[in-house]
């Protein structure tokens, strides 16, 4: 029996805005991005970690949905305790599942 299912890792997309925000961050910043992205982009669902969500997380990394109201939809990875986030969305598209992110932001 063959598993049909697409398993990661994943694509990940940017909007225009989100991208041209990532490319304006310092150079400390931009580096913890792509540590987010690697880590997003590798796990089996981006959104649910299990029982001890951030548990196999770095810790300057945290993962939530932004409404609890709306487990599936957009979800927040804070990075560096709040300094800078990623708003992502996980696209369960059966051929092509992708990551896509919609707002970047660094202090």
């Amino acid at each position: 029996m063959s598993d049909d299912l697409p398993h990661p890792p994943w694509q990940m997309d940017w909007t225009a805005a989100a991208f041209k925000e990532f490319q304006s961050m310092p150079a400390d910043g931009r580096q913890l991005v792509m540590a987010a992205r690697a880590e997003l982009i590798t796990v089996e669902d981006p959104y649910f970690r299990g029982i001890d969500a951030d548990a196999s997380l770095p810790q300057w990394i945290t993962i939530r949905p932004p409404a609890s109201t709306r487990p599936a939809g957009p979800h927040v990875a804070d990075l560096a305790g709040g300094r800078g986030w990623l708003v992502f969305t996980f696209i369960r598209r059966h051929a092509e599942p992708q990551i896509v992110v919609t707002d970047a932001f660094w202090a």
